[in-house]
């Protein structure tokens, strides 16, 4: 990969990176496992050098973050036993998909 690639590589990366750490503020499990996700992506095409597929994977990197930047929220649970969520205008044109009882119960 082109000194040029490499960086842009880098950058992607780094989006990535900073797409999970505001969407999972606060979570160090998700904050963890979305970090080793994402390096693991990267690792697994660090060879790559066909400069079509190069770009096919800075185009998803790209997509990744922002679709992690706008569509993925966290709910919070407040002292009333329920979940609040916490839109920011990045989410304005996003649609809210709230999972079932039955889902929650599951991840306490």
């Amino acid at each position: 990969m082109a000194t040029g690639r490499a960086t842009e590589a880098l950058r992607a990366y780094r989006q990535v990176l900073k797409a999970t750490q505001k969407s999972f503020a606060g979570d160090t499990l998700m904050l963890r496992e979305s970090a080793a996700e994402v390096r693991k992506k990267f690792e697994e095409n660090r060879h790559v050098s066909s400069e079509a597929d190069v770009q096919r994977l800075l185009d998803e990197a790209r997509e990744a973050s922002q679709f992690i930047s706008t569509m993925i929220v966290q709910a919070k649970l407040n002292n009333r036993g329920g979940y609040e969520v916490q839109l920011g205008k990045e989410h304005a044109e996003g649609t809210l998909e709230i999972p079932s009882e039955e889902l929650l119960k599951k991840s306490k």
